[in-house]
């Protein structure tokens, strides 16, 4: 299938990066943040049903975008070129083809297609600074919007079983199962190819979601839902000027902020469900 890659200047990495978010809501397979502005990459028949909204956004950039089609691409051996393994905490993420963490570091191996997640953007890396600070230790894990499945994989090496991992994308849902395989966590993780419907009816102690503002606050209510009582949310994917909205969408669950991170204009947050209220036995 042929992509497109739309070339769209910035003025600096800080308007990539939002612009990047505000195109994430579309189905793109990848971005690129280069030093002169934004490449994103896209099926030509996505680019298509989604042309007029697309454009919007980009225009709304005051720059002017140029398109070109290429052929498929080795997506994987263009990683593997610029790719380098990265330490958070006590954390390593790195490819199959890089040296194994020393001892005392949990070893994440990740080898992404097109899939969102291997530890080098901001908020994946606010994501497990913030998994870090919690027990997961027989946790119930939810990871929506799972990507590459780095943080279903975190969270089942951290002691959470079973994980849930779903993403809508049917190569990121591919490319996780093949991640968690090679993690060796097969058997505490399961991939789920779907949207937040595919939660509706389920329970979690923890809900970590990677996402953007619009879907976090659009589907609020369902991760509400599926939180057991005075479970956590974690969330990302979002810039530092939209957490107020996202507590508003937030408190309007149930769910109160008890703890937060920012990198960079990025920023992650850390809701509880808020304890249902006892009866009134004085009535």
């Amino acid at each position: 299938m042929d992509h497109i890659e739309i070339t769209t200047p910035c003025l600096c990495t800080e308007d990539a990066e939002i612009l990047m978010a505000e195109l994430a809501d579309f189905p793109f397979d990848g971005f690129e943040v280069t030093d002169t502005g934004l490449k994103s990459y896209i099926a030509e028949a996505d680019l298509e049903a989604n042309m007029h909204e697309i454009t919007a956004v980009l225009r709304a950039t005051g720059t002017k975008s140029a398109c070109r089609t290429i052929g498929e691409r080795n997506w994987n051996a263009e990683w593997e070129a610029s790719f380098e393994p990265i330490r958070m905490g006590n954390v390593m993420v790195r490819a199959p083809f890089h040296e194994a963490a020393g001892d005392g570091v949990t070893d994440i191996v990740i080898m992404p297609k097109m899939s969102f997640g291997t530890g080098h953007h901001e908020t994946t890396r606010l994501m497990i600074a913030l998994m870090e600070r919690l027990d997961m230790t027989g946790k119930t894990v939810l990871d929506m919007g799972s990507g590459t499945g780095i943080l279903a994989i975190l969270a089942a090496k951290r002691g959470a079983d079973p994980v849930d991992a779903v993403d809508i994308d049917r190569w990121a849902f591919e490319n996780c199962r093949e991640n968690i395989a090679d993690n060796g966590v097969q058997d505490r993780i399961m991939p789920i190819l779907g949207d937040a419907a595919a939660i509706d009816g389920k329970r979690y102690d923890v809900i970590l979601a990677n996402i953007n503002r619009n879907i976090l606050c659009r589907d609020m209510g369902r991760y509400a839902a599926a939180l057991r009582p005075e479970g956590t949310l974690v969330i990302s994917g979002i810039l530092d000027t939209d957490l107020m909205a996202v507590d508003g969408a937030a408190a309007e669950c149930g769910l109160s902020r008890v703890d937060e991170a920012a990198e960079a204009g990025w920023c992650a947050a850390v809701y509880r469900k808020n304890p249902a209220p006892h009866p009134d036995k004085s009535v």
